[in-house]
């Protein structure tokens, strides 16, 4: 027994270690800027030394082999954030300051997706399956990772319209992407031929889903705003400040949706934005947000951590190609995409600019990809998790590391 007394347990060894990689991700960068830090590359990099220079550091899933630890985690962290960042818009009107938002959903991400799946073919080789589904991933904008492009918390004030664009962009496209991932799984179990799957596919995955997402949130929002603020009018539950209440009605909303085959990332982006517009300026809402936005920063270091842990893993099959491939999608295309959408639009030169490259990508391309890994073996799955690990990487270096001074402008100059 005493031999063993100072024996390192695996499983405690990562507790430190993943405790550690948390606080230092947060801590060091403070030492040298007083902007906000670029946590999440760090927790990535530190992730992988833990991986690399921890001897006997215990097995994460491997993300080809066991998707459905990945899926799940992602899945409640992306659900979390959705709902957030629907509650942190303060104003809806007017309409025409979502004309940015429109134009980035209906013609940039489209764009995003086709250049993405036409470059996966030709320069990786993709198959065409792989190639859809691939641009389907990398497409939306990540509404857990870019919260430091998106408006702050509720009742904080005006929101600058790229802040806006930036989150209402980020609430909406999860869900939107959906159809093009079903589309990629479809084209991988019956081959090209839309003459035979194209009008089913489109009635059942684009417009059935999104209008019953659509309608099942705002329900869901409408009733639990009913539940805390208006049954018992003497001791409504908003006055006790308790968010696992408004939380769990989140589930219900997500749970319910998906049970009668909508989309439930747009039924909880809806439930926040609806949620919201009922007794507007009550502090219950601030309460939540915290709350909510508490939960979503443990999820996400927990999965930013774990990436970094098999990154060595994942990269062993890296290419050239898929690195090049990876440049071209955070340099080129996405940034192409959007200013192409927003020409004509109310935003100046630069807003144009912080809009169109600030499409960070992450946790939701983990939770698709995931998704479509538990629910159809495909050619291209180890390539694809190579392809979304550089993608993450690369894009919460670049854009993590400019979002403090790009957009520190935009708050400063808040209307």
């Amino acid at each position: 027994m005493h031999d063993t007394f100072f024996a390192l347990n695996p499983y405690h060894v990562a507790l430190v270690a993943i405790g550690l990689i948390a606080i230092a991700a947060r801590w060091l960068p403070r030492l040298i800027s007083t902007r906000e830090p670029a946590a999440a590359p760090l927790m990535i990099l530190f992730g992988t030394g833990a991986a690399l220079f921890i001897p006997n550091f215990p097995p994460i899933p491997d993300p080809r082999e066991n998707p459905v630890p990945w899926e799940l985690v992602s899945e409640m962290a992306v659900i979390i954030a959705l709902f957030g960042a629907g509650m942190r818009i303060d104003s809806l009107r007017p309409w025409r300051r979502w004309i940015p938002t429109v134009r980035m959903l209906a013609i940039a991400m489209p764009l995003t997706i086709l250049a993405i799946a036409l470059l996966g073919m030709s320069i990786t080789g993709l198959t065409i399956a792989g190639a859809i589904l691939l641009g389907a991933v990398l497409a939306p904008t990540d509404p857990v990772l870019a919260a430091d492009v998106q408006v702050g918390p509720p009742q904080q004030g005006q929101e600058h319209p790229v802040r806006f664009t930036l989150t209402t962009e980020a609430t909406l496209n999860d869900g939107l992407a959906f159809p093009f991932v079903y589309l990629g799984l479809v084209v991988a179990a019956e081959g090209w031929s839309p003459g035979t799957w194209g009008m089913d596919w489109f009635l059942r995955d684009v417009v059935y889903r999104i209008a019953v997402g659509t309608a099942m949130g705002w329900l869901g929002g409408r009733a639990l705003g009913f539940v805390l603020f208006s049954v018992p009018k003497n001791a409504a539950l908003a006055e006790t400040g308790s968010g696992i209440i408004a939380l769990a009605g989140v589930l219900l909303c997500y749970g319910s949706t998906e049970l009668v085959e909508g989309y439930g990332f747009i039924a909880v982006a809806v439930m926040g934005l609806t949620l919201r517009r009922v007794e507007e300026n009550h502090a219950f809402h601030r309460h939540l947000h915290d709350f909510s936005e508490a939960i979503e920063h443990a999820l996400t270091a927990i999965l930013l951590i774990g990436l970094g842990l098999v990154l060595p893993i994942l990269f062993i099959d890296l290419t050239v190609s898929q690195i090049v491939l990876a440049l071209v999608l955070i340099l080129v295309v996405r940034p192409a995409a959007g200013w192409v959408s927003l020409i004509g639009t109310d935003l100046d030169r630069r807003s144009k600019a912080v809009v169109s490259v600030y499409g960070v990508r992450g946790i939701g391309s983990i939770y698709y990809l995931g998704y479509a890994g538990a629910n159809m073996e495909f050619t291209d799955e180890a390539q694809l998790w190579s392809l979304i690990a550089i993608v993450i990487l690369l894009s919460t270096i670049l854009h993590g590391f400019s979002v403090g001074w790009a957009m520190g402008d935009f708050k400063d100059r808040q209307d």
